[in-house]
């Protein structure tokens, strides 16, 4: 279980790194300028909820392994994706949704291995899952996409309580983990998919009315 977890961490900050190069390549960033987004994108989130839990060093410090990954996917998308215009258009989400779900969970699960209880796993998953995008964003001057109308965030918090509560009626871990990643990714992809939204507090039409 603990080996299919780290492979799942593993796997997520491939995607993350991917969708780094990805926004990288879009904004015709230099070969370090893409090792840079993409590694603010994939270990970003990890690095604050470790520092925010008291784990030191952090993750990617005690395993270089993140590091190597992240590497391997830059270099890839450096070789393979020559004419970032070319890539679909939406590559780019999905990747981040991929690693949304991945993130999300585990962020909740290493919440929960240390008796934080569900609200602070949920709180985790959430930063884990949204911090690195947000890094990722900021150095690429948009506005975060936690901070948009679009339904992102809303997926990792009901993927993390879909996680804690998965455990709390009895699932066994691996079958929690593959529901609630299920449940973040299948809501963040419909989320692009049909273009859904939470609504916006508008502020000035309120003062107008």
């Amino acid at each position: 279980m603990i080996e299919l977890i780290y492979f799942f961490d593993l796997c997520g900050t491939a995607v993350f790194a991917l969708s780094g190069a990805l926004a990288a390549g879009r904004h015709r960033m230099d070969p370090f300028g893409v090792i840079v987004l993409a590694s603010v994108t994939a270990v970003g989130g990890g690095s604050i909820r470790d520092a925010l839990l008291g784990t030191t060093p952090v993750f990617w410090i005690r395993d270089p392994n993140y590091i190597i990954v992240i590497l391997i996917t830059v270099l890839l998308t450096l070789i393979f994706v020559r004419k970032p215009k070319k890539v679909p258009q939406h590559t780019l989400p999905i990747a981040d949704a991929l690693g949304l779900a991945l993130f999300t969970v585990i962020g909740a699960e290493k919440a929960l291995n240390m008796e934080l209880g569900g609200m602070i796993a949920v709180v985790m998953g959430l930063i884990t899952g949204v911090g690195g995008g947000i890094i990722r964003d900021l150095l690429c001057r948009q506005i975060p996409m936690i901070l948009r109308t679009e339904i992102y965030a809303t997926a990792s918090i009901l993927g993390g309580i879909s996680y804690s509560l998965s455990l709390y009626f009895g699932a066994n871990n691996m079958h929690a983990i593959l529901f609630s990643m299920t449940v973040a990714l299948a809501i963040r992809l419909a989320a692009i998919k049909w273009h859904l939204s939470l609504p916006a507090f508008d502020l000035k039409k309120s003062l107008k009315s």
